[in-house]
């Protein structure tokens, strides 16, 4: 996809060592010499996102950037089939569980001290082999013509209730939305994450294949509400200011409010592990931190990174649930009850 040669290891350590000791100072594109050094990316994040962010890291490094796009679920499960036969050196996942999985299967090298020092504990793996790259806070959209404010659901089983019978979309399939699930289960038990699930699907929920096709059908009618990551309503604003659409962010507490992170590990099968590491420190740039802000519109993870989408509440202020995201490491246990209660087809 990308072609760059630079030379192996001292590019990535004096890169790495840029990236981490002087991450508020803009990255010089570095002088090609020797043996070209080239980094494969799984990328659960969708190329429309983080395609140009990928992009500039390819300019600014010289690096090689190889990246395989796909759903996020999808790419930790080949990467388990894969095993060390794997060709990924690094796993760029848009939610914790997938990130977890995939640590708890014991797949990542563990992160260098400067590295995590950037992000928040919270936001990053307990056992220090994955980090939160961007934040996003799971919240109600709603159509703005068709729901007041006053008459919005505050917590998930609110959405159960007669009245809403037919008018929610939500997508199964999504791995954002399975890192829900699995926040359901830790906060709630399994009993109760089956019950809501059953319950939402015998009140008539209508299925999507993606958060963007939920806040596409929200704007226009087909459903009031929708369960979605926040960011994906700024695409259509920015596109239409009129669009009828905005977000809720529940006040109850629960999985409904959680901050779910995408995230970025090293595998085990990485060629190159410095190179690799160079990577995940450009992530925590203050480049990236802005790009991620501005350009998708999520929460910057690096404190003093501002964010600049307009009405987004502010991270300190979403009532989220006390949830470890290192506990959402079950996907495997999700998808299987996503199966039995046929969310999943």
């Amino acid at each position: 996809m990308f072609v760059k040669n630079v030379g192996r290891l001292p590019l990535v350590f004096v890169l790495l060592a840029a990236l981490l000791l002087t991450a508020c100072m803009p990255i010089q594109p570095m002088e090609s010499a020797g043996e070209a050094t080239e980094l494969t990316i799984y990328s659960g994040r969708n190329e429309n996102l983080v395609g140009p962010l990928l992009e500039r890291y390819q300019e600014v490094s010289g690096v090689t950037v190889n990246v395989r796009y796909g759903g996020t679920a999808e790419l930790a499960a080949t990467i388990m089939e894969e095993g060390q036969n794997s060709p990924a050196d690094v796993f760029f996942g848009q939610d914790a569980g997938a990130l977890g999985a995939l640590s708890l299967a014991g797949r990542f090298t563990q992160l260098p001290a400067e590295i995590l020092d950037r992000v928040d504990p919270r936001f990053q793996s307990g056992s220090g082999d994955w980090v939160g790259a961007s934040g996003r806070a799971r919240v109600f959209v709603y159509n703005t013509e068709m729901v007041s404010m006053d008459e919005l659901p505050n917590d998930i089983w609110e959405l159960t209730e007669p009245q809403w019978k037919g008018k929610i979309g939500w997508a199964p399939t999504n791995g954002s939305f399975q890192a829900f699930v699995t926040a359901v289960r830790v906060l709630e038990g399994e009993d109760r994450a089956r019950e809501w699930l059953e319950a939402m699907i015998a009140n008539d929920v209508q299925i999507y294949a993606k958060n963007t096709p939920i806040v596409e059908a929200t704007g226009r009618g087909e459903v009031v509400l929708g369960l979605v990551n926040h960011y994906y309503l700024y695409r259509f604003l920015a596109e239409d200011p009129g669009f009828q659409a905005r977000n809720h962010h529940p006040s109850a507490g629960d999985a409904g409010a959680m901050i779910n992170v995408a995230g970025v590990g090293i595998l085990d099968t990485a060629k190159d592990q410095a190179a690799a590491e160079a990577f995940v420190a450009f992530l925590l740039s203050d480049e990236a931190q802005t790009y991620f802000s501005e350009q998708t519109n999520e929460y910057p993870l690096v404190v003093g990174i501002p964010t600049t989408a307009e009405g987004l509440l502010p991270l300190t202020d979403v009532n989220t649930p006390d949830i470890d995201l290192t506990d959402l490491d079950d996907l495997q246990g999700t998808l299987e009850l996503l199966q039995e209660v046929n969310a999943l087809q």
